[in-house]
């Protein structure tokens, strides 16, 4: 790996994005504190998503991520989580009849807390203070005390953390993920849709599918696999002091490392820079990386940070996140395509439509839901066009009926932005807009724009 590694390596070098904590001295004692905390997920569980994700680079899987924009303490109880859940597996079942390949479903939760910002201060009314960073860092209220750096939010966000992921993996195993139920769940949406005919196709085909396999005996009652799903969690490693604390070694490896904050962290656009800080301590834990990539990335320094981040070239280990706003995926994404495929590099390619997409609307931040399908439709247009594989969507998104991004079949208006405006941070897509996403991803699924040509070779010579 070139220069010795070590979980503190990342504090000799540059770092963008960190708090101006008042009492490093409290910091300290929290980090050590979070030292003696059990992981909050373990080597095992990162391993087989990298192996997942492997498929996934491969051709043979698709990658759904989604969640909250940042994770609040105030919203945090049972419904919220249950709420997000069911949304996402409804998501992921149409994804996966649409294209007949399996979905790793990673979620932003349990740890999305902390937030980049692209000024550290905000004025309001003439009073100027430091930004808002997410929960983890600060409060959101707009007063000196509230904004002001506490170490003691890190405590309070790992134990959110185990509660949501205690949670999680009770739905995920314990019945709740029955794909009787979740296909249940959806057909409330298709039948109340605009444009149910054309969601009605993908729903009806998932109906004859589970009417024929009760009928030769298999469901629920009869293989276990049909109640459970597999479920991991991801977030942006912005605070590395937390994560440094919560970075073990595997016991049953030798001298592999882990984050075991979540089973995937990735690197923000505003903290990728390859000779700083987040790049240097993602390169050295073994968990699945990903790496949101701007307009400003350009073909040669996303190959160096790929050397970095991935020397040995092994699939499943990184995620390239690319979100350039919908007016510029021509003119950004194919160079990079171009450099990795040239250089032989395997890597998941996956779309986040949420963040070059955010405009005002009626003093409210928010994001049209026409621009974020059009974003969507130019990734898979591209990797149509250089036969690469279209693996993932990324997304922001709630289980609750917010009003926080206009547009979708059941519209949000301009005017109704104020009537549920929820979001801590930016602006999420509701319930229904996830799964209408989700119904419109799979038509391009189902049509093979998400398959890599080497896979429609081989499928014709089946």
């Amino acid at each position: 790996m070139g220069e010795t590694w070590t979980p503190s390596s990342w504090r000799k070098l540059p770092i963008e994005q960190v708090p101006d904590y008042p009492d490093p001295h409290a910091l300290a004692r929290t980090e050590e504190r979070l030292k003696s905390f059990p992981p909050l997920v373990f080597a095992g569980e990162a391993r087989k998503l990298k192996a997942a994700l492997g498929e996934v680079a491969h051709g043979r899987g698709f990658l759904l991520q989604g969640g909250d924009c940042a994770e609040s303490f105030a919203e945090h109880g049972a419904d919220t989580i249950r709420d997000f859940f069911r949304a996402f597996l409804q998501m992921a079942v149409v994804l996966t009849f649409a294209g007949s390949k399996p979905v790793v479903k990673v979620g932003r939760i349990a740890g999305q807390f902390a937030k980049p910002r692209s000024s550290g201060t905000e004025t309001k009314d003439g009073e100027t203070l430091p930004s808002y960073r997410g929960d983890i860092i600060n409060g959101i209220d707009f007063n000196p005390d509230s904004r002001i750096p506490d170490p003691e939010r890190q405590v309070a966000a790992y134990r959110q953390s185990a509660a949501t992921l205690n949670l999680l993996r009770a739905f995920a195993q314990g019945g709740y993920a029955d794909l009787e139920n979740v296909h249940k769940w959806m057909l409330g949406f298709v039948a109340g849709s605009p444009e149910a005919e054309r969601y009605g196709r993908i729903a009806d085909r998932i109906t004859e599918t589970i009417e024929f396999m009760n009928a030769i005996g298999i469901n629920s009652k009869t293989n276990r696999a049909l109640q459970e799903t597999d479920f991991y969690t991801s977030h942006e490693a912005l605070l590395l002091g937390y994560e440094e604390a919560l970075t073990r070694e595997d016991s049953t490896t030798r001298g592999e490392w882990y984050a075991t904050s979540g089973h995937m962290i990735w690197i923000g656009d505003r903290t990728r820079q390859e000779d700083h800080a987040h790049i240097e301590y993602c390169r050295g834990i073994r968990n699945p990386i990903g790496l949101k990539c701007g307009p400003s990335m350009d073909p040669d320094g996303l190959l160096r940070i790929i050397d970095k981040l991935n020397p040995a070239n092994e699939a499943g280990r990184l995620t390239l996140i690319t979100r350039f706003g919908h007016e510029k995926v021509e003119q950004h994404l194919p160079a990079l395509i171009d450099a990795v495929q040239r250089e032989g590099r395997t890597v998941v390619w996956s779309c986040d439509p949420m963040h070059g997409n955010t405009i005002s609307q009626n003093n409210y931040k928010t994001r049209p839901f026409e621009r974020i399908l059009a974003e969507v439709e130019r990734f898979f247009a591209v990797h149509e066009a250089k036969g690469t594989h279209a693996g993932g969507i990324h997304i922001e998104m709630t289980g609750k009926d917010v009003t926080e991004c206009i547009g979708g079949a059941r519209p949000v208006l301009p005017e109704n932005l104020s009537d549920r405006y929820h979001t801590h941070c930016d602006p999420r897509l509701n319930a229904n807009q996830a799964l209408e996403l989700a119904f419109l991803v799979a038509e391009h699924l189902k049509s093979g724009t998400g398959v890599s040509v080497s896979d429609k070779q081989r499928q014709a010579a089946e």
